[in-house]
């Protein structure tokens, strides 16, 4: 199902009478921002869990050495 030009015409009508041809900038400077930010959170979160899994990878790897404690 796809929205068809109808639809977009009727969906940007509403948005002008709703916020006015003055504010439509400053929303979508807003919603590009929102858009920048949103995108760089999510790919340090990606790095942050790649080396996380790396870590993880790496200490599974290195063999376990017991050292008893004295008591």
């Amino acid at each position: 199902m796809s929205i068809g030009i109808t639809e977009i015409v009727l969906i940007l009508t509403v948005i002008v009478l709703l916020f006015g041809g003055k504010r439509i900038p400053e929303l979508a400077r807003a919603f590009g921002r929102a858009s920048y930010e949103y995108k760089k959170a999510k790919e340090i979160i990606k790095k942050e869990a790649e080396e996380l899994q790396k870590t993880i990878e790496s200490d599974s790897e290195k063999p376990y050495e017991y050292e008893p404690k004295d008591v």
